[in-house]
């Protein structure tokens, strides 16, 4: 089984109410005739609008409305499922990826295990990172840096719900963004995005939020380059999963 995620970009900026409708409604239900192994979208809806993400895209080069998910025997299937997404996007990135999930829904107190059905909209906010591998570092350190490093301190001083990490294998589209990693976080609400005391597990302390918000800047730093980084609110759908 592969999994592969497509970034879906609109001139109008944020995602619209319509937009968002024709994503969760005529589009999903073409994809799920189509048979694929799983099917998940994370939109820019109005429920995600709220959330203030840490670094806003510039406006040259704004941030994805949605991220699907398609899971397929073979990725050499998967012409059909974009056929239908293209119409929708005035942009479309493909990417074959290598998915691992560190955290999920009832792992940890953020979050109870998942009780929704599939097509409900998944409590919280999700934040997409997308990432790109800076020329200073090779493909070992890079990954050594993101998996052994900073997943696992993001883990003790966040408080993520959802973890799912995304390494990205190849480009599937004509001209996507070199992009190494997509990260799908996931976070109790919205407000535990606007608010740095929540985000950063600080419960009020000021010497604390300092002192991880400072752990945090150091890790990222590290291994990527701040200006490249592109960041994007969404909700999350589950919509076929096993």
């Amino acid at each position: 089984m592969e999994k592969l995620i497509y970034l879906a970009w609109s001139g109008a900026g944020p995602a619209s109410d319509e937009l968002a409708g024709e994503l969760l409604g005529p589009v999903a239900e073409a994809l799920l005739a189509l048979e694929p192994l799983g099917l998940s979208m994370q939109v820019a809806d109005q429920a995600a609008a709220a959330a203030q993400v840490p670094m806003p895209p510039p406006q040259d080069d704004p941030a994805p409305v949605a991220l699907v998910s398609i899971w397929l025997d073979c990725h050499d299937d998967r012409h059909p499922f974009e056929d239908r997404l293209a119409p929708v996007a005035d942009r479309l990135a493909g990417y074959l990826v290598t998915e691992s999930v560190p955290t999920d829904y009832g792992d940890n107190e953020w979050a109870a295990a998942r009780d929704w059905p599939d097509g409900q909209r998944s409590p919280g906010v999700t934040l997409l990172t997308l990432m790109e591998q800076p020329e200073r570092l090779d493909a070992d350190a890079w990954y050594e840096h993101w998996y052994g490093t900073q997943t696992p301190m993001s883990t003790a001083i966040q408080p993520r719900t959802r973890y799912v990490r995304n390494a990205v294998a190849r480009r599937l589209t004509t001209d996507a963004p070199d992009y190494r990693g997509i990260v799908e976080e996931c976070w109790p609400s919205v407000d535990h995005l606007n608010d740095p005391m929540l985000f950063y597990c600080a419960d009020g302390d000021e010497a604390r939020l300092a002192t991880n918000m400072q752990t945090m800047i150091d890790s990222v730093t590290a291994f990527l380059d701040l200006d490249r980084i592109r960041l994007a609110a969404m909700s999350e759908y589950l919509l076929l999963t096993s």
